[in-house]
């Protein structure tokens, strides 16, 4: 969980993921998607030739909504899933 960083205006998680070539980052997204429709948990994504940026709110809508738990955890499978390629 270092490699996220924390941000409070919106609370969130942020991380970039950075790969060496186009393949290794389709691959990563493929697999993120695969992981986000089993969890029905979407983080909002950019990316690029070679980069994947990952931004995560809490899984709460309400006004004053924390990061819990279950938000770390998520963190943690996509960070899994950067160490199976």
């Amino acid at each position: 969980m270092d490699k996220w960083n924390e941000r409070t205006r919106p609370l969130r998680l942020e991380r970039r993921f950075e790969f060496s070539t186009y393949e290794l980052t389709r691959d990563f997204l493929e697999r993120l998607g695969e992981l986000c429709e089993k969890r029905k948990r979407f983080p909002d994504i950019s990316f690029g030739k070679t980069y994947v940026n990952l931004t995560l709110m809490p899984e709460s809508e309400e006004q004053n909504a924390q990061l819990t738990d279950e938000d770390q955890n998520f963190a943690s499978e996509i960070d899994r899933l950067e160490e199976k390629r």
